[in-house]
């Protein structure tokens, strides 16, 4: 992939309600070139225009990449050539019934908490390229429930809500981790809570929404381009452009277990491709 002089953002899930709004709104900040991370090319391409046409930013890309899957994430890194200022983690699912990835894994622990696990480290390197590289993982106050022992619902039965809501709590855990290992870096990392958006994934967990993409997505890109936040925050959980306490972040063991977690899918997948 060829990069541009200039702030590079990419954000995932980029035609949903939330990631098209933070797109459009990063767009307008100059000299910002914005990759649009897409599961349908054809939906990525409408996006693009849109955006283009309203803010007048040309300098906007379109990526497919099935964020369920490992070895989809790698080949996107392995194109990417040049730094990163800044990765907006935001595509998430919420099948009402249980499905799974071409890899084997339930889809919403695939795609909602693997692909933020996955892609921070595909582009740690070229965020490591930036002057003041950012990750903003787009968690949820609606988090909880995560069990380390049974994260596909193999055992337990499968709810979309109880899926959804532990990929969130992972968010901000793995967050957290993430926002230590890569500070000597300079990178920092937040997750935060968007808002209350009505969209396809907030629908199919039985949610409406009263606020607009646009409120939804003032958090995301408040943290990826304010000078009000830095390292000093790194890894904290945000909410409304505040810092709100996280328990989930605080649990040193549980965080460190979801990371071995994390990290044996990818063992896993290695020892199946071999």
């Amino acid at each position: 992939m060829s990069t541009t002089t200039g702030r590079i953002a990419l954000v995932t899930g980029a035609t949903g309600a939330i990631g098209k709004a933070i797109a459009r709104q990063l767009a307008t900040f100059a000299g910002m070139s914005v990759v649009l991370v897409v599961r349908d090319k054809m939906r990525g391409i409408t996006a693009a225009d849109e955006i283009v046409k309203i803010t007048g930013n040309d300098r906007i890309q379109v990526k497919v990449c099935d964020l369920s899957l490992s070895k989809a994430i790698t080949t996107l890194a392995s194109v990417w050539d040049g730094h990163l200022d800044i990765l907006v983690n935001n595509a998430a699912l919420t099948p009402r019934s249980r499905e799974q990835s071409e890899e084997g894994v339930e889809m919403q622990w695939a795609t909602n908490a693997l692909g933020y696990f996955r892609m921070t480290r595909a582009f740690a390197g070229a965020l490591a390229k930036a002057p003041a590289p950012r990750v903003i993982n787009v968690a949820s106050y609606w988090a909880g429930g995560l069990d380390l022992e049974d994260p596909e619902f193999h055992r337990r039965p499968y709810h979309n809500d109880a899926a959804y809501r532990q990929s969130k709590q992972a968010n901000r855990m793995l967050s957290a981790v993430f926002a230590e290992l890569l500070r000597p870096k300079g990178i920092s990392v937040f997750s935060c809570h968007p808002g209350d958006v009505n969209s396809t994934l907030s629908n199919n967990l039985g949610f409406g929404g009263q606020e607009s993409p646009d409120q939804g997505a003032d958090t995301p890109v408040w943290l990826a381009t304010s000078g009000e936040v830095g390292l000093r925050e790194s890894g904290r959980y945000f909410e409304s452009r505040g810092i709100r306490d996280c328990s989930f972040s605080r649990d040193r063991r549980a965080s460190e277990l979801l990371w071995k977690l994390c990290e044996s899918y990818d063992r896993m997948n290695s020892s199946s491709m071999s």
